[in-house]
């Protein structure tokens, strides 16, 4: 008897437990959102807090124009409520196939949990004149895509996130807006306070070059001047005839710094630096897991500017 009892009770216990741990997961469930760069993921974990669920696709030390697909993006896609990317045709490559085959309507183009992140960014630079064709290299019809670069583009896309979250998160609103206006401003000021740094510097200093053009709003930003691209046509290789060209403006102009993206290959950068007694930067293609979006702008700040100022 005393033992049916206690089966009962074990049993109306267990249930209870279920219930409560249950509705304390539904109450606790957070925004599944998918943003294609670490940039852009940091972004969303400091607007949307604890609110939010982010999954990157783009890692930083990958190239974002050319993604390898992985099976995990799809299961990741087809469970998101919103989806952030970069635009500017950064992900054209690779992208569209993964939105098709991850059959979630809700974070197509065009639908409310799709953010062209680049829509929000008030000035968007390197846009091209005239007719853009595959034989110019790797030029974006719409812009520059890597506006993730500068803190003050980041400012503008933080505040604009609020939009998207708030339609997931009504009661959320307010926290979203502050902590976007918190996080749009410590960017900028961040922004300010280096930017007055590298003003300080004799102008000969602030000649740099570039491996591939990306970094138009990190130069602006900072403002450093490129006198060439290792690559004379973005994205493709670079023929002896440029470098060599390269070589002869950075010997004429007293150029000690080259800037590069960690995915490309540095061998010709390191020739480059060591004929011209100079030096290569490479510089991360976004946030690290973990790291706060003004933590990697601080990084990024001062590893150019150690080797510009040295």
């Amino acid at each position: 008897m005393h033992m049916a009892i206690d089966r009962r009770f074990m049993g109306v216990w267990f249930l209870a437990l279920a219930l409560l741990f249950g509705g304390a997961s539904g109450a606790l469930a957070k925004v599944r959102v998918v943003a294609t760069t670490a940039d852009l993921g940091a972004l969303v974990r400091a607007v949307g807090g604890d609110e939010v669920e982010v999954t990157v696709l783009a890692e930083p030390s990958e190239d974002p124009h050319y993604v390898d697909p992985r099976p995990s993006f799809l299961v990741a896609l087809s469970r998101a409520e919103l989806l952030v990317a970069n635009g500017l045709e950064l992900e054209v490559g690779w992208l569209p196939p993964l939105l098709v085959n991850a059959r979630n309507p809700k974070i197509l183009v065009g639908a409310t949990g799709f953010l062209d992140a680049s829509t929000l960014v008030k000035r968007v630079l390197g846009v091209p004149r005239g007719q853009v064709d595959r034989a110019m290299g790797d030029i974006h019809q719409g812009g520059n895509p890597h506006y993730t670069t500068s803190p003050f583009a980041m400012a503008d896309v933080a505040r604009g996130l609020v939009t998207p979250l708030s339609r997931l998160l009504p009661a959320s609103r307010e926290a979203l807006s502050q902590r976007a206006e918190a996080v749009a401003t410590r960017l900028t000021q961040l922004a300010t306070s280096w930017r007055q740094r590298f003003d300080a510097l004799d102008s000969a200093r602030r000649r740099v070059v570039v491996y591939h053009e990306s970094y138009p709003y990190l130069l602006d930003w900072l403002g450093l001047v490129q006198v060439a691209a290792v690559e004379n046509k973005p994205g493709i290789k670079p023929s002896p005839a440029h470098v060599a060209d390269v070589m002869r403006a950075m010997r004429a102009q007293g150029v000690k710094v080259i800037l590069q993206e960690e995915w490309h290959a540095d061998a010709t950068s390191k020739t480059l630096a060591r004929l011209t007694s100079g030096v290569v930067v490479t510089l991360p293609g976004g946030a690290r897991a973990g790291q706060t979006i003004e933590a990697h702008v601080e990084a990024v700040a001062r590893r150019v500017y150690d080797a510009v100022s040295r």
